[in-house]
């Protein structure tokens, strides 16, 4: 497939509407050109289990890879992230969420560290096993835990997300990139989720707002910048899905 010179600066969800799963995975391959070849295999092997994990996955309208290569993408161009346990977590940040089964079955024989039965303990100790255990702790901390079903679940999302990042620096960064597709990219989604979605993610904007100023959060100023603008966009998005005036009788 052929794909325009400009791509490198079109926008991720842009690329997606136009050119679908091929175009993102160019532009990944653009942007990795710029980490060694020691590094571009990490990614690429972290790359290739996402898209094994995943590939019956779908989000709405896309396959779910879709998602995870534009948080990759948006770390490595717009934060300007050159560390690649954070790249290769941003990749595998649904992995253990989602599939822990089939990570477990992966593993050869005992895993280190891991109680036999717990499956998201074992898919945390086969990443670690692959990718080291800085990029397991990482996952850790973007993947939920099993919520209590007498609360309201979404109360239960914000309280994890506020105390797993406060002590995961770099882990703000991934969720940050994940929130920034799943909020701003809102209207980019059909259907009953664009309301669920607005109504689970506007009451984290104060949250991530908070993370990202703190001095400990590892991104340049501009870079800050940068989401707080992102974060001011997901706040009028979520607010034209969920303010609407009442309309006359």
């Amino acid at each position: 497939m052929e794909f325009p010179a400009y791509l490198a600066t079109m926008p991720m969800h842009a690329i997606t509407e136009i050119h679908g799963e091929p175009g993102l995975l160019a532009r990944f391959r653009l942007e990795v050109r710029a980490f060694d070849e020691a590094a571009r295999g990490r990614l690429t092997e972290a790359l290739d289990l996402a898209a094994e994990l995943h590939r019956e996955d779908r989000r709405v309208r896309e396959p779910y890879l879709n998602h995870l290569l534009r948080v990759a993408i948006r770390m490595m161009h717009h934060y300007q992230v050159r560390d690649v346990d954070v790249i290769v977590a941003g990749l595998l940040h649904d992995a253990v969420e989602d599939h822990p089964d089939e990570l477990a079955a992966s593993s050869c024989g005992e895993t280190a560290g891991a109680p036999a039965g717990d499956a998201t303990a074992v898919a945390l100790a086969v990443l670690a096993e692959r990718f080291g255990p800085r990029v397991a702790r990482l996952v850790a901390a973007v993947t939920n835990p099993a919520y209590d079903p007498a609360r309201d679940k979404h109360a239960q999302y914000r309280e994890h997300v506020a105390a797993s990042l406060d002590r995961e620096p770099w882990a703000r960064v991934i969720k940050i990139s994940d929130f920034t597709d799943n909020g701003v990219g809102v209207i980019h989604t059909v259907g009953p989720k664009v309301t669920s979605s607005a109504r689970k993610y506007r009451p984290l904007v104060p949250v991530y707002r908070d993370l990202v100023t703190r001095p400990d959060t590892p991104l340049s100023a501009p870079v800050k910048r940068h989401i707080l603008d992102q974060l001011d966009l997901a706040e009028e998005r979520f607010s034209a899905i969920l303010d609407q005036p009442a309309q006359p009788n």
